[in-house]
């Protein structure tokens, strides 16, 4: 399908280790969507922040700049799109 993005990551049941996103713009956002069936929380450590990453969450950040992870989670399976 089109799309706006060079490039697309499926990550699925790994943890995600504090990081900025080498291959995207400063001046852009990246998208990541949360499927399955897992309890996660997605860490924005630049700005002190903890969302919650349940499925079917989408969450826009400029992932050049801003530190982001998924940690270990308690249960369920995590699928995610970036």
């Amino acid at each position: 399908w089109p799309s706006i993005y060079v490039g697309i990551d499926v990550i699925v049941n790994q943890e995600t280790l504090p990081h900025c996103d080498q291959g995207s713009a400063p001046s852009l956002l990246d998208l990541v969507v949360s499927l399955g069936t897992h309890d996660a929380q997605f860490h924005i450590s630049d700005l002190g922040t903890i969302f919650g990453y349940h499925p079917g969450t989408m969450i826009y950040l400029a992932g050049k700049l801003l530190s982001h992870s998924v940690p270990k989670w308690e249960k369920g399976e995590r699928i995610a799109l970036a």
